[in-house]
């Protein structure tokens, strides 16, 4: 076998259709596009979404619901984590870089900490937002806790 031998299975490439090239190639004449009507002329798209006519499915499922374009979403981060990476990392200091840096947030999002589990070591914790409960166990614990303003 060498290189300039190479050639495709036999059948697998098919050659291409030679649209418009007279009525002996059996694709000239319309060129495989029917007689008359939008879809025959050239320039011609259909919009995306187009049924034929039927209603399309965007326009027949009603609308429903609102967005609230000021809504603030948060990552949650508990206490039970914030015990675990202390205990990982042996790091009294958790900041947003810190769990940025660990994969827990992105650059953009909101940190809220939460007060599920237990916190033994007394760590500083920075984030957007704190529970009532879980500012309250963080203290309780020995450690701070620091809003991003």
């Amino acid at each position: 076998m060498k290189l300039h031998t190479l050639k495709p299975a036999e059948g697998s490439v098919r050659s291409r259709r030679r649209i418009g090239r007279g009525s002996g190639s059996g694709m000239g004449g319309t060129s495989t596009r029917g007689h008359k009507g939008a879809q025959s002329r050239s320039g011609y798209s259909r919009k995306a979404g187009f049924e034929g006519g039927q209603m399309p499915l965007q326009r027949r499922v009603p609308k429903f619901g609102f967005k609230n374009p000021g809504k603030v979403t948060f990552k949650v981060l508990n206490l039970d984590d914030l015990q675990k990476l202390s205990e990982t990392y042996n790091s009294t200091t958790l900041d947003l870089n810190f769990f940025l840096g660990h994969g827990l947030v992105s650059k953009k999002d909101k940190v809220k900490v939460l007060g599920r589990g237990e916190l033994n070591s007394n760590v500083n914790v920075t984030a957007h937002a704190f529970s009532d409960s879980a500012k309250e166990l963080i203290e309780k614990a020995g450690g701070s806790t620091n809003l991003v303003s």
